[in-house]
């Protein structure tokens, strides 16, 4: 109120003094804008950087919001991580061990609302810049392997990576829905190429908008069903490698196999592997059974593969028809017969166990217990078998997988520990190879080119788990090794190929 009088009585006394009309004119502009700077709200910052604060809608507000908006994309509470960049370093931050020198800042944050209640985004128009998105876990239960994935990846960009090549990250949060709002702002901020998710569900779940916004995805997962048009995967395939070992076996004099598998997508992979190798080679299956992968007990299974109870009952039968001979030949077979626990052999030269961890070790631990001697069978493994501290278990020593060489990881291994001060996630290879083709095909002569002419080319590429080549479907095929299990390491007897003969 005191600064209205003030106002009406200078524009009195100047409107009475013409000379100093021009002053008026600027005092009343002043007031102006001191008035309604008293009576407006507060306006939400627009700077970017981290030390402005937005506060974001709640997911009422958004609930709110897209009911008044007809048309609008249903509403997610999955709240979104914020974006990182970052850009590869210069001559100077090169000699640095630390990756910091990469972090270019946090960029604004996204009101909540307009991530994720908007219609389907149009990529932004292409610059000289090439921008790649990285999909991985870094909350939720795989937080720990993202961020090994996420590490692995950032070491890529120091060894391959230019100043025209961005690296965008988005947390997945674990889930689907998470993994298509990543994807979404992915897209939105004008990728080329988005690297993961992790699980084949998710990559499943970013496929439709990826392929309509024409951005290609080389996932991390190792289910071959979410592969073929624009997406590819980098995962270990168990048919790969069951395919390997056990075509070596067969070369080496083994012809009749048993498996045990857990019951599942994974075990169901596996059997069918088998069976077409087995098939093409012209070997024989003697028995496949299936396992409970919650179960805490494998006595049952491991006893009927052993098929023991027969073979108990046949010892116990021998045992009798002896001591009613009762002569001097009977008596020493008897004597022979006391520390056996069945009569016969299994019908089976080799065994296939698929599993890991804690599984493996039980159901291996349980052979000998039901007289399946591992010097007379020969065990064999995939790719899960990649385990430093196999040989602990007796029964597993001697046995035979297949998996990426070792030699190839080892420098990445001694690395990451250089850089982070911890063994890298056993997965974590797969970003950083991932990071690696797309930052060497970023730099191509005529243009960065991630074609599938390109990324299927036939001659393959080499990684830190050894060559390995897309297929026209979207799968991997690799170049594996035979490892044979020690008491405390893998020892390579079969070297994997150095090149790709078809």
């Amino acid at each position: 109120m005191n600064a209205l009088k003030a106002l009406i009585f200078a524009f009195g006394y100047f409107w009475v003094f013409p000379f100093k009309r021009s002053i008026l004119f600027l005092l009343i502009f002043v007031v102006t804008l001191n008035l309604a700077a008293c009576d407006a709200p507060r306006l939400p910052s627009i700077l970017q950087g981290t030390n402005v604060s937005v506060v974001p809608n709640t997911s009422k507000d958004i609930g709110k919001q897209s009911q008044s908006r007809p048309g609008s994309l249903p509403t997610s509470t999955v709240k979104q991580k914020p974006l990182e960049s970052f850009l590869p370093p210069s001559e100077e931050q090169r000699k640095k061990p630390s990756l910091v020198p990469y972090l270019t800042g946090k960029k604004q944050s996204r009101n909540i609302t307009d991530s994720i209640v908007r219609p389907p985004i149009t990529p932004l128009a292409k610059s000289s810049r090439v921008r790649i998105a990285l999909l991985v876990p870094l909350s939720g239960p795989n937080k720990r392997l993202g961020s090994s994935m996420l590490n692995a990846s950032q070491m890529a960009l120091f060894d391959f990576s230019n100043s025209e090549f961005e690296l965008l990250i988005f947390d997945t949060l674990g889930t689907s829905e998470g993994a298509i709002e990543a994807a979404r702002l992915a897209i939105g901020d004008g990728v080329s190429v988005i690297l993961g998710p992790l699980l084949g569900t998710s990559i499943s779940a970013i496929t439709p908008i990826s392929r309509a916004a024409n951005v290609k995805v080389i996932g991390f997962s190792s289910d071959r069903t979410v592969t073929g048009e624009g997406i590819y995967t980098m995962g270990f395939f168990p048919e790969n490698e069951v395919k390997r070992v056990v075509t070596y076996a067969i070369q080496k004099g083994k012809k009749r196999f048993a498996a045990i598998v857990p019951d599942g997508p994974y075990g169901q992979a596996v059997k069918e592997a088998l069976l077409n190798t087995i098939t093409t080679f012209g070997a024989e299956v003697d028995r496949i059974l299936l396992y409970d992968a919650d179960a805490e007990d494998f006595s049952e299974i491991v006893q009927e593969l052993a098929n023991y109870d027969s073979r108990r009952q046949a010892l116990i039968d021998q045992r009798l028809e002896l001591k009613e001979r009762d002569d001097e030949i009977a008596r020493i077979a008897l004597k022979r017969l006391e520390k056996m626990q069945t009569l016969g052999e299994v019908s089976f030269d080799s065994l296939l166990l698929a599993g890991s961890g804690e599984r493996l070790l039980a159901i291996a631990a349980l052979l000998p217990f039901y007289d399946i001697d591992p010097k007379k069978v020969r065990m064999l493994g995939a790719g899960q078998w990649d385990m430093p501290d196999l040989g602990v278990e007796p029964a597993l020593r001697g046995g035979w997988h297949a998996g990426p060489p070792p030699e190839a990881r080892k420098d990445f291994v001694k690395h990451y520990q250089n850089l982070y001060g911890a063994k890298p996630h056993r997965l974590s290879t797969l970003a950083y190879d991932a990071t690696a083709l797309v930052a060497v095909l970023a730099q191509a002569d005529g243009g960065p080119d991630f074609s599938n002419e390109v990324l299927t080319t036939k001659s393959g590429f080499w990684g830190r788990d050894g060559l390995f080549r897309f297929l026209g479907d979207g799968t991997i095929q690799r170049g594996l090794a035979i490892l044979q299990v020690e008491a405390r390491s893998l020892k390579v007897i079969s070297s994997a190929p150095q090149v790709f003969e078809d």
